[in-house]
């Protein structure tokens, strides 16, 4: 689907991907991916229901976290009180991006523009896990990663947003579960980083990515195949740590499709299961 950690982010396997992080203190360049996608390549697809299925699927989940943030543009109070950051630069700092995390999600933040920026870097990979399209995972998500006072609100839209109806074209059950044989997969790379507005109290920062998504099995209509997007977050300090006041999403930029040799479906789901994520950082 088109949304990290030093203390066991993600460390245990997950039946349906699940992990939206991964396990040791990291600071990675991501490398380069082998076969994004099974069941046909993302050049010269085996036929155009292929195609039409994953370009379908894709719309999909944009329109569904547009619809969950729909109301939510305004932005953060103090957001336009400080200076328009630099371009920042890929190499890591060194810093020590996080102190903490609740539940699996990581916390704790530094107050300071690269803190903003890890704590975007991560929610970005949570906001568009395997874990938000299930109920009771997704409510302890929200309550974590956004401000107080818009929990209520988007508890609400995301519940709207990732109903049943939705679940179902995507070949999953009410509960957000793939059909038994099959796993799904919803795993985001964030690729870099860009402050756009930084004060002591809000930040906008915008994430590229790219990342896998689809259903990994022998009989899928649903097929594992990538994508790239930009999010960009309004976070504010909040309770002490960088939250969320509200995001959005965007395509591209994207690469030239690779030549990749496409791997099979039981490959994928291993690879899901046996490769944890990381806790990005600035």
């Amino acid at each position: 689907m088109s949304l990290g950690d030093d203390h066991g982010y993600g460390d245990t396997s997950r039946g349906d991907d699940g992990g939206y992080g991964g396990s040791g203190q990291t600071r990675t360049r991501l490398p380069d991916r082998g076969g994004d996608v099974y069941g046909g390549a993302r050049r010269g697809r085996s036929s155009s229901r292929s195609l039409i299925t994953v370009v379908g699927v894709v719309v999909l989940l944009i329109a569904a976290i547009a619809f969950a943030n729909r109301g939510e543009d305004d932005a953060p109070s103090g957001s336009g009180g400080g200076d328009k950051a630099e371009t920042a630069p890929t190499a890591p700092s060194g810093e020590r991006p996080v102190q903490s995390k609740t539940g699996d999600i990581p916390t704790g933040y530094a107050h300071d523009q690269q803190g903003a920026e890890s704590a975007a870097a991560n929610y970005a990979v949570v906001l568009v896990s395997a874990d938000i399209l299930k109920p009771a995972p997704r409510s302890e998500i929200v309550r974590q990663v956004f401000v107080a006072d818009k929990v209520a609100a988007l508890e609400d839209k995301f519940d709207k947003a990732y109903g049943k109806d939705f679940l179902s074209k995507v070949g999953l059950d009410e509960n957000g579960n793939a059909p038994a044989g099959r796993t799904y997969v919803s795993r985001t790379m964030p690729i870099g980083t860009k402050s756009t507005s930084y004060s002591d109290s809000a930040a906008t920062v915008e994430v590229w990515c790219t990342g896998v998504f689809g259903t990994a099995g022998d009989d899928s209509t649903n097929p594992v195949t990538s994508d790239w997007f930009t999010m960009t977050l309004q976070l504010r300090w909040a309770d002490g740590d960088w939250k969320i006041d509200s995001f959005s999403q965007k395509a591209g930029p994207a690469p030239v499709n690779g030549d990749n040799k496409v791997s099979p479906s039981d490959e994928m789901s291993k690879a899901v299961e046996e490769y944890g994520g990381f806790t990005y950082a600035r």
